[in-house]
């Protein structure tokens, strides 16, 4: 017993160590992108990919190999999340309080769709066109460098309005926000 006892501390701050730094270790890191528009939370939960030399986007580009191509879970590892606490218009499209599933649609690397699913909580490489809530057309643009890690960000512009964007490789892709 006493042989434990002595053990036990050194047990503990190593399964600790390992624990912190197993999200260090990811290939694809979790990330978290938030912001407060007009008062309501918004938070876009994702794992952030790395190119690491890969040609992501277009033919014969690693996203084409998804089974679900050309939509994509716009991340890696389970599908990205996007969680309100109140009623957003996303582009053009109505979004309920609550938590949904991003995808994006890259069959054209230069024109991309936002897709918003109903559908929660499912591994990145599933996807169900039925459970669409919507799709939005997202503004392009191309990054002054390449952009190694994916990287969400909800901008707050003022007066209940934001923007969405995603970059990743040479792209940058946006949706205005406007929370109510």
């Amino acid at each position: 017993m006493l042989r434990v006892a002595r053990w036990k501390p050194i047990l503990v701050l190593v399964a600790l160590v390992a624990l912190s730094a197993s999200p260090l270790l990811a290939q694809s890191p979790s990330a978290t992108a938030t912001a407060t528009i007009n008062g309501k939370s918004l938070a876009v939960r994702y794992a952030a990919p790395s190119v690491r030399g890969r040609q992501i986007f277009g033919a014969g580009g690693l996203l084409s190999r998804d089974p679900t191509y050309p939509a994509w879970r716009a991340g890696a590892n389970a599908a990205t999340m996007l969680t309100t606490d109140a009623d957003v218009t996303i582009g053009t499209l109505a979004v309920p309080k609550g938590t949904y599933t991003l995808y994006a649609w890259v069959q054209n690397p230069d024109a991309w769709d936002l897709i918003v699913s109903r559908q929660t909580g499912q591994w990145g490489l599933s996807y169900d066109p039925k459970q669409d809530l919507g799709r939005v057309k997202m503004t392009m643009s191309k990054p002054p460098a390449l952009v190694e890690t994916l990287r969400y960000e909800i901008r707050d512009s003022g007066g209940g309005k934001g923007e969405l964007r995603l970059a990743w490789e040479n792209h940058i892709a946006s949706v205005p926000i406007a929370a109510r």
